[in-house]
């Protein structure tokens, strides 16, 4: 399990990571699908670490799928996240500092399943997610999803 610690630039005292998430609506545009994680409880999208010798769209593919049981496709860059002021720590040790791309989706087969790494999944609206136990590093990343920008945002 990962801890988040935040701090001025903090993120100094960790290596670079690169990561991807995945914004996927369900049929109406109107609700996100978000999945609890199985090791801190938390929701977030589906998402991950990009593993060498991937590009960065096999990554996002990947972790949808290992997440969720659904296959997609990109549809398009939603942002690239790098706040130097979080930092994330686990349970081995390793301090990482993520820079993430976030990914519009789109599903094109499976079956929405938890995993070993999800406990929960579903669709929600900005509303229902703005009361839920979000990771943090998820906010803006899900903000910036719902807002649908025609260009790409850098945080």
């Amino acid at each position: 399990m990962a801890k988040i610690l935040l701090g001025d630039r903090i993120a100094k005292l960790g290596k670079v990571t690169l990561g991807c998430s995945a914004a996927i609506f369900d049929a109406t545009g109107q609700k996100l699908l978000l999945t609890r994680r199985s090791d801190n409880g938390r929701w977030c999208m589906p998402g991950g670490r990009v593993d060498p010798g991937e590009t960065v769209s096999e990554a996002c593919i990947r972790e949808v799928l290992e997440e969720t049981g659904l296959h997609a496709h990109i549809i398009r860059l939603i942002g690239v996240y790098s706040s130097p002021n979080y930092l994330l720590e686990y349970a081995d040790g390793e301090r990482c500092h993520i820079v993430a791309l976030s990914f519009e989706v789109e599903v094109v087969g499976g079956t929405l399943v938890t995993t070993n790494e999800t406990t929960e999944h579903g669709y929600f609206s900005q509303s229902e997610i703005a009361g839920m136990d979000v990771m943090d590093l998820q906010v803006d990343r899900i903000q910036d999803a719902f807002a649908a920008q025609p260009i790409v945002q850098v945080r």
